[in-house]
């Protein structure tokens, strides 16, 4: 990384135009006087968060060359060494010294790419009149760096694919209270959310175009997120790997009868390096493990945990779609809605199972999650799951979400709720 390149890409990025964003839940506080980290899967939206938020503060009379966007990913600027990052501030402000002595707003995106980041952003933190916006796609890489290097100098969010509320925005749909044409409409939108996914890209390409997009992404994130960052040495398991937990959302995971099914096939490995490969894909936020909800650390070390996606869509590239089960796409969606705002979640299992505890030490809410609820087995089993998490936990409230209601009477202390409703509500008991 040299000056007059960064000059070249500091004035690209100053002077043209930037790109439509569509409205996210997420705002980023523009004066927190912390660095804000964004984090979160690759294609998740966290560069047009960061374009939302420059255009908010164009909007605010912010002038544009004070405002430096730096996308680590560019090949332009690679190699990276930790001793060239000085000369970021003083490329720009040779390029613009009509704006030397103003605060600058900066953004740096993928900044898990530059070795000793932290310490850098750390000092222009502490001695520069500056406003810092970071992006990383690996958990474990950004919050151990977050907790050393900046010390308290930061809050981190972070971003998921499209809630079902954002999935109607970016569909240009609202929900009309007291209306049953809306809620048909709702339903049906559902019907499509649980079909494309919320990746920002798939919803907003033609619909032609989803799985050539999905399958680069997919072959991206396993390269370049799991493969190249983590060194892995044998590939042909961690993809089988990520087959099976895309292919199965909302399924318990049993290393062992995993680890005999792979050795089965010829694969050879280990109990460990399942262990290990399986953290890789949490902290690159492909998949969310829910604990079983038990006091108890050893329970919860011998119960299988539950694998949720970051996002059903992206097993379309290893199985076709209708081959997915709707009802587990659907509680996936119902655990994400949770996992957005909170990570105290869990999962109840015995002699029946509730699908979500919320708050596992102290339930605030047992969850059961079902496609369709017609039939009078299926009610009969979700109902009865319900009522045996009330005996553990009497004071918790109960819900069953479904997509197909049909006409019953739950019974007394059970909620049942569409599930278009229950995810346009915020999340709370």
């Amino acid at each position: 990384m040299d000056k007059e390149t960064l000059k070249y890409v500091l004035a690209q990025a100053a002077t043209r135009p930037l790109p439509p964003t569509a409205p996210r839940a997420l705002e980023l506080p523009l004066d927190s006087r912390k660095v804000v980290a964004l984090v979160g899967i690759r294609r998740s939206g966290k560069t047009y968060l960061l374009y939302a938020t420059m255009r908010r503060l164009e909007r605010q009379g912010v002038d544009r060359r004070r405002l430096l966007y730096l996308n680590f990913e560019d090949d332009r600027l690679l190699p990276i060494h930790a001793g060239e990052l000085d000369l970021i501030l003083r490329a720009h402000e040779e390029l613009y010294p009509e704006v030397a002595g103003q605060r600058k707003y900066v953004f740096f995106d993928e900044v898990q790419n530059v070795p000793s980041w932290e310490t850098y952003v750390r000092r222009l933190h502490d001695t520069e009149d500056v406003r810092l916006f970071v992006t990383g796609s690996s958990s474990s890489l950004l919050a151990r760096e977050l907790a050393s290097g900046l010390r308290g100098r930061s809050i981190a969010y972070e971003v998921f694919p499209l809630a079902f509320a954002e999935f109607l925005a970016f569909r240009g749909l609202k929900h009309e209270p007291y209306s049953r044409a809306s809620e048909g409409r709702m339903a049906a939108a559902l019907l499509d959310y649980l079909q494309t996914g919320g990746l920002p890209e798939i919803v907003l390409a033609d619909e032609a175009l989803r799985p050539r997009i999905l399958k680069e992404y997919v072959d991206l994130v396993f390269y370049k997120d799991l493969v190249e960052r983590y060194g892995v040495a044998n590939p042909q398991v961690l993809r089988r790997l990520l087959r099976h937990c895309l292919a199965h959302p909302g399924s318990l995971f049993n290393v062992h009868k995993l680890y005999q099914d792979f050795r089965s096939q010829g694969l050879g490995l280990s109990k460990d390096t399942l262990y290990n490969y399986l953290a890789y894909l949490e902290e690159s936020f492909v998949v969310f493990p829910l604990p079983v909800a038990e006091r108890s650390l050893r329970k919860q070390a011998v119960n299988p945990k539950k694998l949720h996606p970051v996002d059903w869509a992206l097993a379309y590239p290893f199985v076709a779609e209708p081959s997915l089960d709707a009802g587990r796409k659907l509680e996936t969606a119902v655990f994400l809605h949770w996992r957005r705002q909170r990570e105290d979640l869990a999962y109840l299992t015995g002699d029946h199972e509730v699908d979500l505890v919320v708050r596992p030490d102290r339930p605030e809410q047992l969850v059961n999650v079902a496609f369709s609820v017609t039939r009078a087995e299926t009610w009969t089993r979700e109902i009865a799951g319900l009522e045996w998490g009330a005996a553990k936990f009497p004071r918790a409230p109960r819900a069953l979400v479904a997509h197909e209601l049909g006409a019953r009477k739950p019974p007394t202390g059970i909620r049942v709720l569409a599930a278009w409703q229950y995810l346009l509500a915020p999340p709370s008991p």
